[in-house]
């Protein structure tokens, strides 16, 4: 009896072991960045009274073009925020950047009562935006923007917002197949554009 405890105490161990093997090479594969946006205390009625949780909202992203959002509840905090990552890396989408660093042109997004601007900037700028705005830029791997945020501060209103504006996002290759032309006519024609801007401006 006491051999076979042990028997089955080494497959359960084993078992165990290939378990936690597993998820760390899923991890470690995954290469992804979390960042924490909001976390809050929230109540279900119940029968008996009242019942409290927490309410977690993360942006996930790869550091390169991939970024998404998700959310969970939760009794406890740690459970709530792996269920909004869980949720964000099944949200994941591609957003074309310039030169991996900045976004192509200017977008503006909405959500419910949040509204955004988001713009393009020169190499040195950095990223200029507060509060969700910034976690949703730095996991996307975006170095240089500016973003303006107006209405509501709600964060997940904003962080909606913000997605709602880059999944507008086109670069100049996506363009010029939508159009039937080259890439360098689309960006000559930018140029040009930008070019009687300024001259207008002056």
């Amino acid at each position: 009896m006491a051999r076979e405890g042990q028997q089955r105490d080494s497959r359960e161990g084993g078992r165990e072991r290939g378990r936690g093997r597993g998820r760390d090479r899923e991890e470690q594969g995954n290469d992804l960045i979390d960042k924490l946006v909001h976390i809050n205390r929230v109540a279900k009625v119940v029968k008996g009274g009242r019942r409290f949780g927490f309410a977690a909202l993360v942006v996930v992203g790869d550091g390169n073009g991939r970024v998404g959002f998700g959310h969970g509840k939760a009794r406890e905090v740690p459970e709530a925020i792996r269920k909004a990552t869980d949720d964000a890396k099944k949200s994941l989408i591609r957003i074309p950047l310039k030169d991996g660093r900045t976004l192509h042109h200017e977008v503006r997004g909405h959500h419910g009562a949040g509204k955004v601007i988001v713009r393009p900037a020169p190499a040195g700028t950095g990223v200029i935006a507060g509060g969700p705005m910034r976690a949703v830029f730095e996991a996307l791997g975006v170095g240089d923007v500016v973003c303006k945020s107006m209405g509501s501060s709600n964060p997940y209103n904003m962080v909606r917002a913000i997605f709602d504006g880059l999944e507008n996002q086109q670069s100049p290759r996506m363009v010029a197949q939508r159009r039937g032309r080259s890439v360098t006519e689309i960006i000559s024609r930018r140029e040009g554009q930008k070019g009687e801007q300024a001259a207008a401006g002056n």
